[in-house]
Formats: structure tokens, sequence, C-alpha cells
């Protein structure tokens, strides 16, 4: 459950709107005409294996270029070594319209509460501030498509490399709360909810993402403006966004405008036929071609990575070496993550670092001793629920869900 801020923090977060607000103001373009800031390698099945960096972005320092309008950027990799929480300027960003505001006035932007209620409501983000008890709560947020670019057979849509995750401190008020505010009429089946991007062609669908009511008022589910101490950016949600821990970041929408109760199963195309997955949780799974029942999708994966050494690295032989990483247990907590020196045979308990809660990244660290030559290190999470991450990767035509055992190349001299 989010724990409830004090007095203090609640002022700050105020403070900390209103000067992001004058930065949205300002924000007339969402990148300048010269985009390319050097590139990185992003070695991917198919290529390309560079990709250019980017820091034309405002309120981005440099970022990976996947694609510029809609924006899509991508965390570099080495970003998740320097802690368990994603500097805000350095989250990653996922847009699927082209046409997104370039600035907010915080005070100006309300967002509506209709539908199967008793009263339609309207607030600003300050409204929320001024009405609703305020909650923090570290979540992992993480692209349905997180990883598509190591898909094979390989498949449409953007090419991630493992960059399109992270992990934060939210701040903000319970959609529960909100919700009650409003008076939830009885036989309410849904709770739907738009933000403030656009398409640029005539009758293409508004993105609007739906929750089971019961899911909606769990008291988890946030309405947020403010991540790790910062007021979100523009290009993060600014003024507020949706927070659903341990589900996929297709629901936590950002610039939220729009909270409608539905009493009818929402059919819109963004929930059908777009994201959908097998109908195989947790291994969302099929063979190309393949004919298979599809479902919404939901929950989040365990997964697991090593940050401190990158693919050819080279380590001390015969002596320990450090090893640590990244954690994360999907829709609930870490229970333990193992490291494999012998390409999977055996498997070493690791350290597991500070829990920030069971929604979070939790860093991990042991120290291995390798014989000289070529060695694979492999890492694998298992979280609280007994879920433990496969050996072999999973496919789909969406690219969605990967979680495969995460495996690095090192040369021990």
């Amino acid at each position: 459950m989010p724990h409830t801020r004090s007095r203090s923090t609640d002022a700050l977060s105020r403070r900390l709107l209103l000067q992001a607000g004058a930065i949205g103001l300002g924000a007339t373009a969402l990148a300048r005409p010269s985009l390319a800031a050097g590139t990185i390698r992003l070695p991917l099945p198919g290529g390309a294996d560079e990709r250019a960096l980017t820091s034309a972005f405002p309120q981005k320092g440099s970022m990976i270029l996947q694609r510029t309008r809609p924006p899509l950027l991508e965390t570099p990799f080495s970003v998740y070594d320097e802690g368990a929480f994603t500097p805000v300027d350095r989250f990653y960003v996922r847009w699927h319209w082209a046409e997104v505001p370039t600035s907010i006035d915080p005070h100006k932007f309300e967002m509506t509460v209709s539908g199967h209620v008793e009263r339609e409501l309207k607030f600003t983000v300050f409204d929320l501030m001024r009405k609703f008890r305020h909650v923090e709560l570290a979540a992992v947020n993480q692209c349905s498509g997180n990883s598509r670019g190591f898909f094979q057979p390989r498949v449409a849509g953007g090419e991630w490399g493992n960059g399109a995750m992270g992990n934060a401190r939210w701040v903000g008020v319970r959609l529960k709360d909100v919700l009650d505010a409003a008076g939830v009429k009885a036989g309410a089946l849904q709770v739907q909810c738009e933000g403030a991007d656009r398409p640029v062609v005539a009758g293409a669908p508004n993105l609007k993402k739906s929750l089971a009511v019961d899911h909606a008022r769990d008291g988890e589910v946030m309405i947020a403006w403010q991540m790790n101490d910062q007021a979100l950016p523009l290009l993060n949600g600014f003024p507020m966004r949706l927070v659903v821990p341990g589900w996929y970041a297709t629901y936590w929408t950002k610039m939220l405008q729009h909270v409608r109760v539905l009493d009818q199963p929402d059919t819109n195309f963004w929930m059908h036929p777009a994201y959908e997955i097998p109908d195989n949780w947790p291994r969302a799974d099929m063979k190309p071609g393949e004919q298979i029942k599809t479902v919404p999708i939901n929950r989040m994966v365990p997964r697991s990575f090593i940050t401190n050494l990158a693919a050819g690295a080279t380590v001390g032989a015969a002596r320990p070496e450090l090893v640590r990483g990244i954690a994360f247990g999907g829709d609930t907590g870490v229970k333990q993550v193992e490291l494999s020196t012998d390409g999977g045979r055996s498997w070493m308990p690791t350290r597991l670092e500070v829990d920030h809660g069971k929604y979070s990244f939790r860093q991990w660290h042991t120290y291995v001793v390798l014989d000289k030559g070529a060695r694979t290190l492999m890492v694998r999470c298992t979280n609280i629920d007994g879920l433990r991450q496969p050996m072999t990767p999973n496919w789909n035509p969406g690219g969605f869900m990967r979680n495969v055992v995460e495996s690095t190349a090192v040369m021990a001299a």
C-alpha cells in the first residue's frame, strides 16, 4: 500500500509543480532540429548496431533516440548501475500519438471524472493536492515492448533494447479516493483513462485504457504529479499521470485528462485488438502464425540484469570479482536473485540490497572467482509468489513481456 506523505513534503510537491509549470510553458517544441549527439552500440538481432544519442528533448539528458514523433527515448543501460531509482532526466519516454502538447499550464489543465458516477467532477492537479490525502509508492514503469528488439523472428514496433523501463518514487493521490468523491454507482465494471496525446489522422482512436473497477479502487493505483522528488517532466506526463503498480506501462496514462467509469466492457481499439497477449500468462508465448486465444496485457513478470559489466568486458581471473545489478518481481516483490557462471548448470545466491517495496527495482550483488578464458554470466530472479524467469525466450507478434534469463559474455584474464 502507498504510505501517507507529511505536510512538509506536500508543500514541497506544490512548489516543485509550480517550478515545473514554468518549464513546461516555455517548452515550445519537443525537440530541436539537430537531434544527434553521438551514437551508442545497441546490438540487436538484425541490427542496427549503432543508435543515435540525443540531448535535444526538454528536461532530458542523453537518451537513445528510437523515434522523434511520437517521442520514443530509451534509457542507456549504464544508467541502471547508478542506483535503484532511475534519474528523472534519463527516464525513458514512450508516446503513442504524435500530437503531444508542448506546453501545459497546470492551473488550467483539468482531469474530468464522469460516466457511471453520481456526480461529474473536474480537478486541476492543485485541486487534487488540496482535497485528497497524499501518498507515495515506489514502482517500476516498464513498457510492454521493452526488449522487443531481441525477439526472433523479428516483430514490428519500436525496436527497444532493455532500456524501456525505469523505477521511481511516485507521489500523488489514490485513484480510489477520487472515484469515491464522484460516487461510483452500482453496476460499474471498468474505469477508463485517457491522456492528452492525439492522432494526426482524422478518425484514429484516442488512447484509452481500462482497469476493472475493483483494481482501480484497490488503494494502490495512483494519480501522481511527482517522481523521485521532482515534478513529472513534460515528456513523462506532466502535470499528472496514472500509476498502476505491477502492471505494464500501457495502463499508466500520461497527462491524465479523462477518467470514465463504465457499466459496459471497454471494447475500444486500445483494449482489443491492441496490446493483447496469448492467454497463457506468465509466458505470453506462441508460435508465428499460430491461432491462439488472446487477452489484454496485464501483470508484469520478474526480470533481472547485470548492470556493472557489459557484454565483452574483461574481468580479473582467479580472484574475487564484483558482479551487481537490479531485479524486480513484476507484480510482487523479489524473493531471490541467483547467478550462474557455467551456462545455467548451477546457481549461486546473491545478496539482496535495500528493499524499497514490492514493486520497486531491488539491487543485488555478489563476488565470483572465474578461471581464465571466455565466460558467460547468467542472472535470474524468483519473485515472492515463486515465479522464476525462464531459460528460453517467449515470442508473440506484439513483442511483449520478454523476461528470459539474461546472459552477459565476459573475458576473464
